[in-house]
């Protein structure tokens, strides 16, 4: 029998931590963060890392792994996922996959097939040749005519992705797309998906709000030590959260301005998140209000126990 898994999914400030923590109680579970930027140590406020007088005793896997100066892709985060979510079972407890990281949670359980296509040193230092001499920004245009997909999904200033996109595309002739449709569709797992979704207003509203509070949590401390110690120029802090901060501290911009454009990219990444997740995968939905939410997790309580015990 395939090992069953359950994965909550959902856009930044849904509830996704406040239910992670009550179905791990209800079943036995142990939680494995799926967010993509939680395993950096010392990136606790700004990528919202749960407290550990939040966790009620619950183990807590894929939290501050790496250094923010270390390289962290998407096929490493499914090989420590996959390794836990072993290490879980075996202890016959159920492991729960929490986060918003959709590329990520997906690489997972469809079990992608990252070491298909080694990497060519050669063509990757000709493209890195080619960033140093022209900017990203023309390999990024380049990626936008290749394979327009793909580039709506990847940042234009993560060079690691637009670089390994290029590459599979020189070596292969297929874009990133097409490459990642010829994976297999048939899990290792038995996964449950629960999705968590709110009116936009009022999860935009919440969004704001925690904006607000991380800044009295220490947010600017935290990316103050974060740039002190140098880790500025790493893919890590192009996180969101840190990446609109910078600018406020070398003087260019206003903190209310960097505050302002940090609300609205965690807003815009939020909509991206439900696209993914809509389009992508397949998830169970629950619409969440402020007043519904302690009905709604009864409700998945309640048909989560129906997956465990089929």
């Amino acid at each position: 029998m395939k090992q069953k898994v359950i994965a909550i999914v959902g856009p930044t400030a849904v509830g996704k931590t406040r239910l992670s923590i009550e179905v791990a109680k209800k079943f036995g579970g142990e939680i494995i963060s799926g967010d993509s930027m939680q395993v950096y140590k010392g990136m606790d406020i700004g990528t919202a890392k749960i407290k550990e007088e939040e966790m009620e005793g619950i183990p807590h896997h894929m939290l501050d792994i790496k250094s923010p100066d270390e390289e962290f892709s998407v096929a490493d985060f499914q090989y420590y996922v996959q390794k836990y979510i072993k290490e879980i079972s075996a202890r016959n407890h159920i492991p729960i996959i929490v986060g918003g990281s959709g590329l990520y949670i997906q690489a997972v359980l469809q079990d992608y097939n990252f070491s298909k296509e080694k990497r060519d040193d050669a063509v990757t230092k000709r493209l890195e040749d080619e960033m140093k001499q022209n900017g990203i920004d023309s390999l990024f245009n380049r990626l936008k005519i290749i394979d327009p997909n793909q580039a709506e999904k990847i940042h234009p200033n993560n060079f690691r992705r637009v670089l390994r996109a290029l590459e599979i595309f020189e070596k292969t002739g297929l874009t990133m797309t097409e490459y990642q449709k010829q994976q297999s569709n048939i899990s290792p797992y038995e996964s449950m998906l629960v999705g968590l979704e709110m009116e936009r207003v009022i999860l935009y509203s919440r969004i704001n709000q925690r904006v607000d509070d991380m800044v009295k949590e220490g947010l600017l401390e935290e990316v103050k030590v974060l740039i002190e110690k140098g880790y500025q120029n790493y893919q890590s802090m192009k996180a969101i959260g840190y990446k609109e901060l910078i600018p406020y501290f070398s003087g260019e911009v206003s903190l209310d301005e960097s505050l302002e454009i940090l609300k609205r990219n965690s807003r815009r990444y939020a909509k991206r998140q439900y696209t993914w997740f809509k389009n992508k995968m397949d998830v169970n939905w629950y619409e969440l209000t402020p007043s519904t939410m302690n009905e709604k997790i009864k409700d998945i309580l309640a048909n989560l126990a129906g997956f465990i015990e089929s």
